[in-house]
């Protein structure tokens, strides 16, 4: 399977650079891939695609502030990205101008208020370095960093909690779960009081999200490793849900990747922890979930790939061909696509 297999021209007014006025205010598509059905409908009408007993899987992870401006004491302006937390203290990143920092070199920030040596070169170009400071990390990270948006957003944004979920807790994220961005707590209570389960996991998505795809085959591509965990009562939920027939709707891919991780060769979902780096493209069979809430993706991103398992891949192109020509908004704060099957209510009305 080749990588160009999953290219689609996007014209570049589609990509959404800030955030709509309210969380829910956005579009939904939803596809049903049993049918060959496309719906255009509005996110507040969310609910009345899933029924009581469905469970929303939620990623509570929480996106650190992790970029961050500084210098060196030998002098020149530094940029530093936060990627992966290999230690109390020490921390995998990336760095620009990376060229003249060197194990040894010593950046400060804010003043001085947080200084940080470089310890290693990593093969990617990557550098390790270790954080000094007085006090606790997460709060001078929030004094001080700002929240490393995606490559293809040039806006800033104004309300840094417009990039987090409203159900954000766990801190430790290069990048937000997009698809949780649509839910107000309104709508997540309507949901319990309509008798749909809400829990969350948590996986913490790292920058290699954005990492294009090498390779010309899209099996030669090896994933990055995010950490993941789920919790007893939530393993419990999703083993009650499935026995009763019910739907587990993932919220997101982050939410997908987890709970497919999971469920993997297993009969059922257990309290665990761990690294995961799956790849899911076409082919792949779904063991844990049976729905999926969504943003619209980049072309040839492994984000497109796993979304294109689960609606089929002529069909997701098509229906991305249809968004583009009905100018739906695109990426992280663009619209949102629910896939389903056998999709009841509102579809058959």
């Amino acid at each position: 399977m080749n990588v160009n297999d999953f290219d689609f021209t996007l014209p570049e007014e589609l990509i959404a650079q800030t955030p709509l006025k309210e969380r829910d205010a956005s579009r939904l598509m939803v596809l049903d891939p049993e049918e060959d059905n496309i719906r255009h409908d509005s996110f507040q009408s969310i609910l009345d695609y899933l029924d009581e007993g469905d469970c929303l899987v939620l990623n509570d992870t929480r996106v650190l502030p992790a970029r961050l401006f500084g210098e060196k004491e030998t002098g020149g302006q530094i940029e530093v990205l936060l990627l992966k937390q290999e230690d109390t203290d020490e921390w995998e990143t990336l760095i620009k101008p990376a060229k003249r920092v060197k194990p040894g070199t010593i950046l400060s920030f804010g003043e001085g208020k947080l200084k940080a040596e470089c310890t290693d070169i990593l093969e990617h170009g990557g550098r390790m370095l270790r954080f000094s400071y007085d006090g606790v990390f997460l709060e001078i990270l929030e004094e001080l960093g700002e929240m490393p948006l995606p490559p293809y957003i040039k806006e800033k944004l104004s309300d840094q909690e417009r990039y987090q979920t409203v159900y954000a807790k766990q801190d430790g994220s290069a990048a937000a779960p997009t698809a949780g961005l649509h839910f107000t707590e309104s709508l997540l209570q309507q949901a319990k009081e309509k008798g749909i389960q809400v829990t969350t996991i948590t996986l913490h998505v790292g920058l290699g999200t954005f990492r294009p795809v090498s390779a010309d085959n899209v099996e030669d591509h090896h994933m990055h490793e995010e950490f993941y965990q789920i919790s007893e009562g939530t393993a419990m939920l999703l083993n009650e849900t499935k026995a009763k027939g019910n739907k587990i709707v993932a919220v997101g891919t982050t939410s997908a990747r987890t709970l497919e991780t999971a469920a993997q060769n297993k009969e059922g979902f257990y309290k665990e922890s761990g690294w995961t780096d799956i790849f899911i493209y076409p082919g792949y069979r779904f063991q844990g979930i049976d729905a999926m809430l969504t943003n619209f993706h980049l072309p040839k991103s492994t984000l497109v790939m796993l979304v294109s398992a689960m609606a089929g891949r002529q069909f997701l192109l098509s229906a991305y061909e249809e968004a583009i020509r009905e100018k739906y908004r695109f990426f992280s704060f663009g619209d949102a696509m629910l896939i389903m099957k056998g999709s009841r209510h509102k579809w058959q009305q």
